[in-house]
């Protein structure tokens, strides 16, 4: 079971070599076996990396991450195709029933706002109040868009009320480069599963190439916002981005099992496809944690 998340931050050489991810610097050469990989990071412009490595990686399902020259995450390698019968899977994916995509979105946000105040709870902020009432007005499709609603008290009480998502600030760095984590470990478990991530069930922008794994990590969201506010980032360096990058580490509840949440991922996934699948909303089996 691959586990591992490999960050390659300086001056680098990343090969492969019988099984082996090498990463080779002036000072060392360290490796680590490919069945352990779950992403690579490649968070320098000053690594360069061998395209039999990035074959082995892609037929290996294994996410790879690469960062601009500010350490940010700016892209992912995303296979041509991650299944054997990933043709029957997009012809399947196409047919969904609309009402089924709604109803699957409709407990999407449910499970979002419900972590969302689930999370004001454990800060003891009264707003937790005002989220519930968002919960219970909840309707088909989140018609009524509770989500958004919800989104400005929450975030208003978490960092301030003068706080916004679209300020340039290090808590929204440090936010949106947590999510682009998670994002990139989902899109992964889409890929793998032989799915198109450009036909999402909610989230249909035309420009956006990961449609579907934006509406499958909303749930997600939160437990990035709890690491982040336990930071109190005051910049977004090193430190801190390898505090939200060891998220994917994290411990969790998954159908009444402890497992990381790299893993945890795999498993949530596949709940959303048997549920598309089959129609019955019950088959999703959330992730559970808490901070």
């Amino acid at each position: 079971m691959s586990w591992r998340v490999v960050v390659v931050s300086s001056n680098a050489k990343v090969d492969y070599k019988l099984d082996y991810l090498v990463v080779t610097t002036l000072d060392e050469v360290k490796r680590v076996h490919l069945s352990e990989v779950g992403v690579l990071m490649l968070e320098s412009t000053a690594i360069s990396i061998t395209s039999y490595l990035l074959c082995e990686l892609l037929r290996r399902k294994i996410k790879v991450i690469f960062c601009d020259q500010e350490r940010n995450p700016c892209g992912e390698l995303v296979p041509t195709w991650g299944s054997h019968d990933s043709s029957a899977r997009i012809r399947q994916q196409i047919r969904w029933p609309p009402g089924i995509c709604q109803q699957v979105w409709t407990e999407i946000v449910r499970e979002k706002l419900r972590r969302q105040r689930d999370h004001l709870l454990r800060r003891g902020l009264p707003q937790a109040e005002m989220l519930a009432g968002y919960l219970n007005q909840l309707q088909w499709n989140d018609r009524t868009n509770r989500e958004g609603h919800a989104a400005k008290v929450y975030f208003g009480a978490l960092f301030g009320a003068d706080f916004t998502r679209t300020e340039d600030c290090p808590i929204n760095a440090a936010l949106n480069y947590g999510y682009s984590l998670i994002l990139s470990a989902i899109n992964r478990e889409i890929s793998a599963a032989g799915y198109l991530n450009q036909l999402g069930i909610a989230h249909e922008n035309t420009y956006n190439p990961f449609n579907l794994g934006c509406d499958f990590m909303e749930p997600l969201r939160p437990l990035v916002d709890s690491a982040v506010w336990e930071m109190q980032p005051e910049k977004l360096e090193r430190e801190e981005k390898m505090a939200l990058v060891n998220l994917l580490n994290h411990p969790v509840q998954y159908d009444g099992k402890r497992q990381y949440l790299l893993y945890a991922l795999r498993l949530y996934c596949g709940s959303l496809f048997r549920a598309l699948q089959s129609g019955d909303v019950a088959e999703i089996r959330w992730i559970g944690y808490g901070q």
